[in-house]
């Protein structure tokens, strides 16, 4: 499986990481991610240093615990979300569901494709 997450519309909420059983996902700095690049995902989901504009309007108000759009991860949420584990998920979707920026992308091994929608 290849796992990877759009970080232009990652909101930091965590949700990926906390409901995945395999721990494909880690959460990384914002400020790190840009300066490093250090991503497998396409280039064009690689993280440039401007969120989406539709889904930062739509999440950078919430107030619901998450530290939506915070450079750094404090453990609950903020920074961005990197699929590190792809070959770990066995394609149970917890993390498609619970994706608030819809940025999830997975590719199984027969080439289907996956994307989150936000339950």
């Amino acid at each position: 499986m290849d796992v990877y997450v759009d970080k232009p519309k990652c909101t930091g909420c965590q949700h990926c990481k906390d409901v995945c059983p395999v721990a494909v996902f880690e959460m990384r700095s914002r400020k790190d991610l840009a300066a490093s690049n250090a991503d497998n995902a396409p280039p064009e989901m690689r993280w440039d240093g401007k969120p989406h504009e539709d889904i930062h309007a739509k999440w950078a108000n919430v107030s619901d615990g998450h530290k939506h759009y915070a450079d750094d991860n404090d453990g609950t949420s903020g920074g961005l979300s990197v699929g590190v584990q792809g070959s770990a998920c066995i394609l149970c979707q917890a993390c498609l569901i619970e994706c608030e920026g819809e940025c999830i992308h997975i590719i199984d091994d027969s080439g289907n494709k996956f994307v989150s929608i936000y339950k």
